[in-house]
């Protein structure tokens, strides 16, 4: 096979240093800086709204390829400013270290223009309050002249990349480049809800985003359907302020194309906050689905680091830990009401506690206080799991006191309904009716037909009161080897080892340092007898490695999680388990008092609902 002749390199040493020309430096900082049109409105729009304006107008020819335009109504640059406003590194945002380490503006290093101007056929118009007229120059020829515009800026660019045509070709189709610059500028209108936005496309209208309030703007820019199907939030911790709208777990989506995260109104991609949102869904979400967000930081300017990414793209926050516990918790706590019990709930007649026959109080009376209540214990249980008496969940001996651990001695009892309540103005489940294929609840409420999928909600509920009990134990129960497993180790998985030895141990797992580049287990947790833990260890060191991941209690908590989830699946009540009025309304009613009830421990919905509207079409009424 003939292979090609090597390149003909320059030999060691036989060009000599010296600088790079203005020009070449410029296409250099530019290929950081502009690599598609979408990046050159980007930085245009970050200006302009830098310069106080209200009102935004884009205009693209060829996607943006053949030509860009941004027009504002801001403060204006100055006849004699002009010029300096093309040279790199000239900006009037920054003056002094301290200015770049607090930075305010969107835009501060002063590159943009001068990096379109290498790579493009550009020209700026401007007029500022008390000029009498605007000032237009060319950047090739350095040409100002007098020109007409009201105050403000147009800034235009012709031919993007004529320059440089290798890179052209790199570019996609216009509608392509067309769908990125619309994106580019979607970003800043959901950051700047008082300026209001237009795109032109070949001289038609493509969007315009006028000013509005925040709710407004992003119900106008991310869609009635994702504004239905999400719900608000709003926290405040020390110097951490966090605004925004989260999805519905229901209503996640097969890819992450709907996540919008903006610090100090600059959307960025940062992965330890997206991690500590994935954390806060971790037990709502089903499979590989992923949620919805768009969600605002505000932090102090001196607790975020700007300066890390050519496209300020990334921030690097002081204290990122801080950060994500912060932003998960805030999710966390935004997640847990049920939609039901976040819904407006409309007063029904036939829903009122006075008009609905009330079943007696169970003889029983669940506690959570369970191990201390030993006559809990002997009450019988109304809801057994399928095949067996309550008696059959008691935890065999030697087993490793995994449902002691939990705070349970029965585990029906622990699952058992709360009361029936005695007095509701208007239940947002509603009232049981029936129960259809052993399998679904459906109840009546003020909005139509509830179907439940009893199996699922009742896991959740169970599961909810597992961690309440189980909040507070110190560590996971232990199962010591026999004959203890070691297994190669690379020098980082050793030292973190050594590092969360207390922490491993938390989770069952002894381990220690055998010889060079081995690691040794002594114990598992007693709930995993069957683990790989050669495998099982290295997951849990790479978890403890990740700046990202919550830190050492983030994995014990999610370790305990996904074990009491274990024992909720198959605690709670099954199919074919017929249920009475008073055990399916008791399980309308923990449903409302439970935590994320919406979704059972795998992310699957717990119940639908379905409004007279709809029942109507079904039945083509009033057509």
């Amino acid at each position: 096979m003939n292979t090609p002749p090597p390149l003909a390199l320059p030999a060691a040493g036989a060009r000599r240093i010296r600088e790079l020309p203005d020009e070449l430096i410029s296409q250099i900082a530019a290929g950081e800086v502009i690599d598609r049109p979408a990046a050159a409105v980007r930085e245009l729009v970050d200006n302009a709204l830098d310069a106080g304006s209200s009102q935004i107008v884009v205009r693209l020819a060829g996607g943006g390829v053949r030509g860009i335009t941004v027009e504002d109504d801001g403060a204006g640059i100055a006849r004699e400013e002009l010029p300096l406003a093309l040279k790199r590194h000239a900006t009037s945002k920054i003056a002094s270290l301290s200015e770049l380490e607090a930075v305010a503006t969107m835009g501060f290093r002063g590159e943009a223009l001068a990096a379109i101007a290498s790579i493009a056929e550009l020209s700026i118009t401007s007029r500022t309050a008390a000029a009498p007229h605007a000032w237009r120059l060319a950047a090739r020829s350095g040409e100002l002249a007098a020109a007409a515009r009201g105050q403000g800026t147009t800034v235009e660019a012709q031919e993007l990349f004529f320059s440089t045509p290798a890179r052209r070709k790199f570019l996609k189709s216009d509608a392509t480049e067309l769908s990125h610059a619309l994106e580019s500028l979607r970003r800043h209108a959901l950051a700047r809800p008082d300026v209001g936005f237009a795109l032109w496309h070949e001289g038609r209208l493509v969007v315009q985003w006028r000013a509005a309030t925040a709710a407004q703007r992003w119900a106008d820019v991310l869609g009635a359907d994702f504004f239905a199907s999400s719900r608000e939030l709003e926290a405040g911790r020390g110097p951490l302020r966090l605004v925004g709208r989260i999805g519905q777990p229901e209503a996640a989506r097969a890819r992450g194309d709907l996540q919008y995260l903006f610090v100090n109104g600059r959307h960025v991609r940062d992965r330890l906050v997206a991690h500590a949102v994935r954390a806060a869904y971790e037990d709502q979400l089903h499979g590989s689905r992923q949620p919805a967000y768009a969600l605002f930081l505000e932090i102090a300017a001196e607790l975020v680091d700007v300066n890390v990414h050519p496209a300020k793209a990334e921030v690097r926050f002081r204290d990122g830990r801080a950060v994500h516990q912060a932003v998960q918790r805030a999710v966390q706590e935004a997640l847990a009401p049920t939609r039901a019990a976040l819904a407006p709930q409309a007063v029904v007649p036939s829903l009122q506690a006075a008009d609905v026959p009330l079943p007696p109080a169970p003889a029983w009376q669940p506690s959570l206080d369970l191990p201390e209540r030993a006559e809990a214990r002997e009450s019988p249980a109304p809801w057994p799991a399928a095949g067996g008496a309550a008696g059959d969940w008691r935890t065999p001996q030697g087993s490793g006191g995994l449902a002691a651990w939990a705070g349970l001695r029965e585990l029906p009892a622990a699952m058992a309904p709360a009361p029936f309540p005695q007095a509701q103005p208007a239940w947002p489940l509603g009232r049981a009716i029936a129960q259809i294929g052993g399998v679904y609840v459906l109840a009546e409420n003020a909005q139509g037909l509830v179907v439940v999928d009893m199996h699922a909600a009742h896991e959740r509920i169970v599961y909810e009161r597992l961690k309440r009990q189980a909040d507070g134990r110190a560590a996971l129960p232990t199962q010591p080897l026999l004959i203890p497993v070691s297994f190669a180790a690379t020098p980082a998985e050793i030292a973190q080892a050594e590092a969360d030895a207390d922490t491993l141990l938390q989770l069952g797992l002894d381990v220690a340092p055998l010889a060079a580049g081995s690691l040794v287990v002594r114990s598992r947790p007693a709930a995993l007898p069957e683990a790989d833990l050669p495998e099982l260890l290295r997951s849990v060191l790479a978890e403890l490695a990740q700046p990202e991941g919550g830190g050492a209690g983030r994995v014990l908590a999610r370790a305990r999680d996904e074990l009491l989830a274990t024992m909720a699946c198959h605690g709670a009540v099954r199919a074919n388990r017929r249920l009475t009025l008073e055990e399916m309304n008791a399980l309308l009613r923990d449903m409302e008092a439970t935590e994320r009830a919406d979704t059972c421990n795998h992310g699957r919905p717990t119940w639908r609902q379905l409004t007279m509207k709809e029942l109507d079409g079904l039945f083509l009424r009033g057509r």
